[in-house]
């Protein structure tokens, strides 16, 4: 695995274990469909929220937040009709976010948490 996969891998553990302590249930990871992939699936009570993580190890080419665009959202939003068409559940609101995690040092990451993104 090369670096970039790793320091991925790594980024959407950190933000499902941040979810998770943040109250979250984690219902999958890394949901794959013809249409796309959803890095987290997770209910914040009757709220079903999709989560886009997006990892870099430094801002040279902008912060993690920054590489989600409006049409990723709206992506998201389709990939969230699928995965409920596909589980048979239902929720009251769909809602996407964005976890953005920096390598701010060796070993060492910053954490932010976008709620509502689209």
């Amino acid at each position: 695995m090369n670096a970039k996969d790793l320091l991925g891998r790594q980024g959407e553990q950190m933000a499902a274990d941040y979810l998770a302590n943040a109250g979250l249930d984690i219902l999958e990871r890394n949901w794959r469909c013809a249409r796309g992939e959803i890095d987290i699936v997770a209910a914040d009570g009757r709220v079903l929220v999709i989560c886009e993580v997006k990892t870099r190890s430094d801002v040279r080419f902008g912060t993690p937040l920054e590489a989600i665009t409006r049409q990723k959202a709206w992506r998201l939003r389709r990939l969230a009709a699928l995965w409920l068409v596909t589980q048979h559940v239902m929720f009251e609101e769909i809602r996407i976010d964005i976890v953005g995690v920096l390598r701010t040092a060796p070993g060492q990451f910053s954490i932010e948490h976008v709620r509502g993104v689209g």
